[in-house]
């Protein structure tokens, strides 16, 4: 809404099988921090402002394409448990048939400095770009496509 503080973005993808093929029946959900890097939950007791009205969730159903679309904030950078600040990132759950619970990843940012963040350096290198949203030829709007299945492509999903 007015009046939240932060770069304006737009984060459009598709949900795709192994076989390159669309999930049409898929759900995404996000979590993420405001721009000042603070979450708006209880357990976020950093004294950082809050901007009234952003929740830092959203939740979509992907369309008969696979498709969707978000438009939020770039997140500011939290801490790590260990107390490191983390890039920019959003928090991602993947629902959708033949799972029998949700996949969990990140979206990272095209061009922020991802060299000194502790989960990212967990990942090998060669996988680290399936995490990252690309800029599109629309200012504003990044690019990020969640590929499921054993494929070289996959994207990198976390064990919670």
């Amino acid at each position: 809404p007015a009046g939240v503080a932060g770069e304006r973005i737009v984060i459009q993808g598709r949900v795709l099988d192994a076989d390159g093929e669309v999930v049409p029946d898929g759900m995404i959900e996000i979590w993420q921090a405001n721009s000042h890097g603070k979450y708006a939950h209880p357990d976020d007791v950093r004294a950082l402002p809050l901007d009234a009205g952003f929740s830092g969730f959203g939740r979509t159903a992907t369309d008969v394409d696979g498709g969707f679309r978000f438009s939020t904030i770039k997140p500011g950078s939290v801490p790590a448990a260990n107390g490191q600040l983390q890039a920019p990132h959003i928090l991602v759950n993947v629902f959708a048939r033949g799972l029998l619970k949700q996949l969990v990843t990140r979206i990272y940012f095209s061009g922020d400095d991802h060299a000194k963040d502790p989960v990212m350096q967990q990942i090998p290198a060669a996988r680290r770009a399936t995490l990252v949203a690309a800029t599109s030829a629309q200012a504003g709007v990044l690019e990020w496509n969640i590929v499921i299945g054993g494929t070289a492509n996959e994207t990198v999903f976390f064990d919670l």
